[in-house]
Parts: structure tokens; sequence; C-alpha cells
């Protein structure tokens, strides 16, 4: 089963149902076939990309969905109940982490870097449900599930990572996470984060962009979701390249990195004890030559009853140990609240 938002074709945030005719796996984004479908691209393919090896588990580094007649999809969920069951970097773990990031910046070895923590769940119900109930609690526009019958995919992402229509491409990394648009608005340390981030997909845009077409077209703009806002900046380019050239220069989405990337991708897999898998990585449509990819933020994984969600935050420099725990819990939250932590 494959149901996504309208947000992938740019309509309305409702939910689409696809037919899928087949289901095909690669583990290099040299072999992916041409056809048009959707693509799930795991984070692993960093290893292919920029050539840093990453944790990874058994799963498909890249599945490719055949895709059929689609309708709309009008289902109400049934109850879930999620149990927490544990993460892979708790508080004191993660704060550490950040102390240590902190050094690696004052060293002058990178200036960012994005840090996750893995959340183990046990599952009781069925994950369609936990998927609608997950979009009708923060509808976002990359919104979708996968069902492999051995495994299946959540996504909440709100972050577009590239889309391509005609000779032209896209991108609008996110960076900056606040309850209050007042906060975020006023925050230096989220705005030069954020900047940061723009500057590096700037120049991996330029990989592959005509001479000359690189330019931003918004600067911190600032959305709001129903359980926080974020902000985002803007950054287009004129292109004629081919899908696989564009992802074996631009991938893995920089925002989900940190700066340089190369380095800052070395270090965060020192620093997590998890592979991330799908999450990091990116997903969405490929309509002839032209696509829409998501980040895979907000997003789950699982088979049957156990599932893995994943939450983290950019640390710079003035980084706020405490703060940056905080954030990471509010990315969770549409998804399950913890009461403490």
């Amino acid at each position: 089963m494959l149901v996504v938002c309208g947000g992938f074709f740019d309509k309305p945030w409702k939910l689409y149902q696809f037919q899928i005719k087949g289901i095909e796996f690669y583990s290099s984004l040299k072999d992916i076939p041409k056809e048009n479908g959707f693509f799930v691209f795991s984070y692993s393919l960093s290893a292919e990309t920029i050539g840093v090896k990453v944790k990874s588990s058994d799963l498909p580094k890249i599945i490719f969905v055949k895709i059929g007649e689609v309708k709309e999809f009008n289902k109400t969920y049934e109850p879930v109940i999620l149990e927490f069951v544990s993460f892979s970097l708790n508080k004191e773990a993660y704060l550490q982490r950040v102390k240590e990031i902190k050094r690696e910046i004052e060293k002058g070895v990178v200036y960012q870097i994005n840090l996750s923590t893995k959340i183990d769940f046990f599952l009781e119900g069925q994950p369609l449900d936990l998927f609608l109930k997950f979009f009708q609690t923060q509808k976002t526009p990359y919104a979708f599930f996968l069902d492999l019958k051995d495994f299946f995919i959540i996504s909440g992402s709100m972050e577009l990572f590239l889309q391509k229509r005609g000779d032209t491409i896209v991108s609008k990394p996110i960076k900056g996470t606040a309850k209050n648009r007042k906060i975020l608005e006023e925050n230096l340390k989220d705005k030069a984060e954020n900047l940061m981030i723009l500057d590096m997909m700037r120049n991996d845009l330029s990989k592959i962009a005509m001479v000359g077409t690189v330019e931003v077209k918004e600067l911190f703009k600032i959305e709001e979701y129903s359980t926080l806002f974020q902000m985002h900046s803007t950054v287009s380019a004129k292109t004629n390249a081919k899908f696989e050239e564009i992802l074996l220069n631009t991938f893995p989405p920089a925002s989900v990195t940190g700066a340089p990337k190369k380095k800052a991708v070395e270090i965060i897999d020192l620093l997590e004890p998890h592979p991330r898998d799908y999450y990091c990585g990116c997903a969405g449509f490929r309509l002839e030559d032209d696509f829409t990819l998501s980040v895979l933020i907000r997003t789950a994984f699982g088979t049957k009853e156990k599932l893995f969600y994943f939450a983290g935050s950019g640390i710079v420099y003035d980084s706020q140990e405490e703060e940056e725990w905080k954030e990471t819990l509010s990315k969770i939250q549409a998804f399950y609240s913890f009461s403490s932590y």
C-alpha cells in the first residue's frame, strides 16, 4: 500500500492512494530504473555519494515502487497504542554528545552537526492507523505511508529536499524550530544555522547547475504547523542534469548532516550508536525528468509491532545543551507526546 499527501504534486494536503504494480530494490544510485514511480533512498547511500561509510542495517538502500492508478484516500483511523521502550541516546547521553560536538566546532573541525536519537516503540494496532493519526495530528505536505508487508515506513515530513520542474530545480532546507513564532523570528542562532545550511545547498546545486543560475528565492521564511513553527530558506537553479547525477552530487541532504558535509557525516557516525537507515534519506516521485523529493525527517519505520522513530537538532558553537534536547523532543510531539524526559 502507498498513501501520500498531495503536497508532492503541488495539490492540497489531502491523501491519495496509488496502485502498486511492482516493487524493486537497489543498492546503488547508478542502477536505479528510469521509469516513473515512487522512490525511497536510505541515508546509508552516503557511502556512495560522499565516500563515508555509515552504519546501516539489512534494509534495502533504495526502494522503487511502480505505480498505477491513483484515487483520493478517505479513511478514519482506528485506535492505536504506542508503548515507549527506549532512546538510543537518552537525555544524559545526548547532552554529552552536544558538548563533544561543541569541542569539535571550537577546534575548527566542523561548523555545525545534526545530532539525532532513535526512539524505540512497541505498536499495538495497525501501522496505517498510526500514520493516519499522525497525519491528522500534524498535516504536512510530504507525508506518506508505504507498507511492503515485511516492513513499513511512515513519514510526516514537511521538508522539500529537491523539486525539479522542467530545467528549474528548487530546494527548501529547514533549520530552526520553536513553539512560538516570535521566538523563532528573533533567534539569531537559528538564523545563523539556517544560513549555513542554505550556503551548503547553494554549493551542492552549483555542481549540477548551469553557470550563474543559482539564486536564493526566500530567506528565513517561517511556516506554522500544529505543534511547532519551522524556518526554511529557498534556493533555486537551472539544470540539465539527470536524476541520478543530481542525487550523486547533492545527497545526503545538507540540513540533516552539517558543515562541512563529509566531516559532519563522519562525526555523526562516531557519535550516534544507531544506523539512520531511511531517516535523513529522501523519498518521493519521479515523473519523466521531473521529480519531487522530501527529506525523511519526522519519519518512522518498523516491522509489525516494532517501530523506530528519530528526532534530532542542529548543533552550533553557541548551542545550549538543554535547549537542544527540548527541541529534539518537540519534533516527536505530533507522533508521541512524552510526559517527562
